[in-house]
């Protein structure tokens, strides 16, 4: 009878530390991203900073949940969405038709879209049309390579894993330009120097929060606690601080 009563004892008491670990996970937003795109989320002295970041770090807050962040290249985060290994993916993603086949997106929360940048002193490149021949950098699984692909059949598109790796290949003349999102193209003229962005956009797009298509509980918290932000004046601060040179 000692002995099944231990057993008993031992069995309860895991039983409850299941319990305890499975609250715990609970409380826990798995988020991955890919923090090499300034001024969205990019690591700075060794610490992840950002728009993306900060903004997802106040929804965390007023949900009432802690952010274990993933790292992963950018090309890989709606494959690790699907497959469960993380939560949500929160990287300057743009809503797409193509991506919202596979998976949710939150409300779009900022406006971007793809520009072209090219040196400072190149006067061959003055408006879009002039790219047609052009070596063009871009970054792998983002949506510049199949726009380029579809619009601009006469690019020759050079294909990178970083999206420092498209500047820098201008930078050192091995790309005549590089086509990124606005937030970054703008912040590298702004704390680098030595490119300019054209005048006219390629495109206008949405940024959104992907999430998985069986947690739609998960989206719903989530668009209500970024419309919580905007009404608190919290997400207006957030913008102005990263954005207010835009």
């Amino acid at each position: 009878m000692t002995l099944r009563r231990h057993f008993i004892s031992a069995a309860l008491t895991l039983a409850t530390l299941g319990a305890s670990l499975s609250h715990a996970q609970d409380n826990v937003l798995r988020v991955g991203t890919d923090a090499t795109f300034p001024p969205m989320e990019f690591v700075d002295n060794g610490k992840r900073t950002g728009f993306d970041i900060e903004l997802m770090e106040a929804i965390a807050k007023n949900m009432g949940k802690q952010i274990e962040w993933i790292d992963i290249d950018f090309k890989g985060l709606i494959h690790g969405l699907i497959y469960k290994r993380f939560d949500m993916a929160v990287s300057a993603i743009y809503i797409t038709d193509e991506r919202k086949k596979v998976v949710d997106f939150t409300d779009p929360y900022y406006a971007g879209g793809l520009v072209a940048m090219v040196k400072d002193n190149n006067a061959a490149i003055k408006k879009l049309t002039d790219l047609d021949g052009k070596k063009v950098s871009v970054q792998v699984g983002t949506k510049s390579v199949s726009y380029l692909a579809e619009k601009f059949p006469k690019v020759q598109r050079v294909e990178v894993e970083k999206n420092q790796e498209m500047f820098s290949l201008v930078d050192i003349g091995r790309a005549d330009a590089a086509v990124t999102g606005k937030p970054a193209a703008f912040q590298y003229v702004r704390t680098r120097g030595g490119l300019r962005v054209l005048d006219e956009q390629l495109t206008t797009e949405e940024y959104g929060m992907a999430l998985r298509k069986d947690t739609p509980e998960l989206t719903k918290a989530v668009n209500a606690s970024i419309a919580k932000l905007k009404a608190d004046g919290t997400y207006a601060a957030i913008v102005k601080k990263w954005f207010s040179n835009k």
